[in-house]
C-alpha cells in the first residue's frame, strides 16, 4: 500500500486526520513514504545540506568536538551520537579530520549514526563508526555530544490557524474523493498550551506549525546522555521571529520536490519532502525542563567563522589544485556561510552536567584560530557536491547560490537547493 493510500485509508475510516499524520505517513510510510526511498539529499535528490557542500562543515564540527571532550575531562571514550545521519558522509569527514588532531582525541572517538532506515551508507570502513536503526533514542549512560543536524524539521507537525471563533486545527480530508483541508476544532490542548507558555498570541488569519513531540524528544536525549553536549543544526529561529504575524503570516510548511520548492503538500505524496522551520525557544525550554542547560544559540555563519572557516578558505590558495578544483573548494566554503541561505542556519548548543564552558563555536576565541592553524585543510572528495557543476562556468568566475523560493524577501526560508 503507498503512503497515499494508507492516508486515504485512513481518512475513510476517520473522516479526517491531523495535519501531524499526514506527514508521518508521507514522509516515513514503510511502504513508499518519502524517506523510505532514494536518499533525499544531493544533486539526485530534492535538496542538498551542509555536509554535502564541503568538507569544512564536518572538519569544524571536529574542532568543537574536540573541545567538547577536552572539556568534560577527555574521557576514554568520547560518543557522538548523530541522529538521523543518512548516509554517513559527516560521520566521515569528522572522523577522518579527527585523525589529525592531538592528544588521543581520534582513539577515544566513537561515533554512532541512528537512523529510522538503512540509507545507502559511507561509513563503513571507519574505525569506531556504528550503524544502528531504531525509532527512538536507544542509549544510556553516554559522555559525549549528541548531534543533530538538519533532523527536527523532519518531525511531523500540526497546523493550526486562528479565526474568528479562535484557535482552529487544520485536518486533511477527501471530498470528492480529493485531498483538501479543514479546519476543526484542536486535537490536542497543548496546541494552544505552547503559545501560552511562550507568552503569545496569534492574530486572526495566521497560520502556524507546532511540534508537540519536542517535549518526549529532550527528554530521550536527556536520558541517553550522561555528561556532555547537545548540538542542534537546522533552518528556524526563535519563537518571537518565526511567530511574527508580518513576516510569516501564512506559517512555514514548504515543500520541495527536484530542487524546487512545490508548497503543494497534497500532492505527491511520499515523493517530494516537507518540512518545516523549527521553534529554537520552545526546543531550549524543552530541553531545559530535563536538565539540558542552553549554552548558547548562534547562526551557522558565525558558528563556522567562529571556528576559523575564514582562515581554511584563505589557506586555499596554498594548496596544489587546479582552477576548477580551486574553483569548486572555494564556492563550497563560501556556502556552508552564505547569508540568506546555509549561513543562516541556527546552531543550539546545550549541556547537561557540564557547567557553562565557553565552546569555541559560540564566540571566537584566539585558542580556536590557533587550533585550526595547525590542522591540514580539508577538501572536496568524489563524496560531495561540487557546486560549480550545477551551473554554467562561463563568465566571472564568482560563485552565485540560487535558493528556490517563490517569493522574494524569503531566501533562507528552506533547504537549499542548486540549479541545474
Amino acid at each position: 500500500m503507498s503512503a497515499e493510500s494508507e492516508v486515504r485509508r485512513r481518512i475513510r475510516e476517520r473522516g479526517k486526520i491531523t495535519f501531524a499524520e499526514f506527514i508521518e505517513i508521507a514522509l516515513y510510510w514503510p511502504q513508499g513514504g518519502y524517506y523510505s526511498g532514494q536518499e533525499p539529499v544531493g544533486a539526485q535528490g530534492d535538496y542538498y545540506t551542509s555536509p554535502a557542500v564541503h568538507p569544512a562543515f564536518g572538519s569544524l564540527l571536529a574542532v568543537q568536538l574536540f573541545q567538547m571532550w577536552r572539556e568534560i575531562g577527555r574521557p576514554e571514550i568520547f560518543t557522538v551520537l548523530e541522529l538521523g545521519a543518512g548516509n554517513g558522509l559527516l560521520c566521515r569527514d569528522i572522523t577522518t579530520y579527527a585523525k589529525d588532531m592531538p592528544k588521543g582525541f581520534a582513539s577515544a572517538l566513537r561515533y554512532i549514526c541512528l537512523d529510522r532506515r538503512r540509507p545507502n551508507t559511507l561509513e563503513a570502513g571507519i574505525p569506531n563508526a556504528y550503524r544502528v536503526l531504531a525509532d527512538g533514542v536507544p542509549f544510556k549512560g553516554l559522555e559525549g555530544c549528541i548531534l543533530s543536524n538538519e533532523y527536527l524539521d523532519a518531525f511531523p507537525v500540526h497546523q493550526i490557524v486562528m479565526t474568528r471563533d479562535g484557535l482552529k486545527e487544520v485536518y486533511v480530508c477527501l471530498e470528492d474523493n480529493h485531498l483538501v483541508e479543514i479546519t476543526g476544532e484542536l486535537s490536542e490542548p497543548d496546541l494552544a498550551g505552547r503559545f501560552t507558555d511562550l507568552g503569545m498570541a496569534m492574530v486572526e488569519g495566521q497560520i502556524a506549525e507546532v511540534n508537540l513531540v519536542l517535549d518526549e524528544w529532550a527528554q530521550s536525549l536527556s536520558s541517553a546522555l550522561e555528561r556532555g553536549f547537545v548540538l542542534t543544526i537546522d533552518y528556524g529561529r526563535t519563537a518571537y521571529e518565526l511567530y511574527d504575524f508580518d513576516a510569516r503570516a501564512r506559517g512555514t510548511l514548504v515543500t520541495y520536490h527536484q530542487h524546487v520548492q512545490t508548497d503543494a503538500p497534497l500532492t505527491m505524496i511520499g515523493n517530494q519532502d516537507i518540512t518545516a522551520q523549527v521553534d529554537f525557544t520552545s526546543v531550549s525550554k524543552a530541553g531545559e525542563k530535563v536538565g539540558l542547560d542552553t549554552l548558547g544559540l548562534i547562526t551557522q555563519n558565525k558558528f563556522l567563522s567562529n571556528l576559523s572557516l575564514d582562515m581554511l578558505q584563505q589557506r586555499l590558495a596554498s594548496q596544489k589544485l587546479s582552477p576548477r578544483q580551486m574553483l569548486a573548494n572555494r564556492a563550497g566554503i563560501l556556502d556552508l556561510a552564505r547569508p540568506g541561505g546555509l549561513g543562516d542556519f541556527k546552531i543550539l548548543s546545550q549541556g547537561k552536567n557540564t557547567g557553562s564552558p565557553k565552546l569555541w563555536g559560540m564566540e571566537r576565541l584566539e585558542e580556536a584560530a590557533s587550533f585550526v592553524e595547525n590542522l591540514p585543510v580539508p577538501l572536496l572528495t568524489d563524496q560531495h557536491l561540487s557546486l560549480p557543476d550545477g551551473r554554467s562556468l562561463e563568465g566571472e568566475p564568482e560563485f552565485e547560490v540560487f535558493w528556490a523560493s517563490p517569493e522574494p524577501g524569503i531566501l533562507g526560508e528552506g533547504k537549499s537547493t542548486i540549479t541545474e
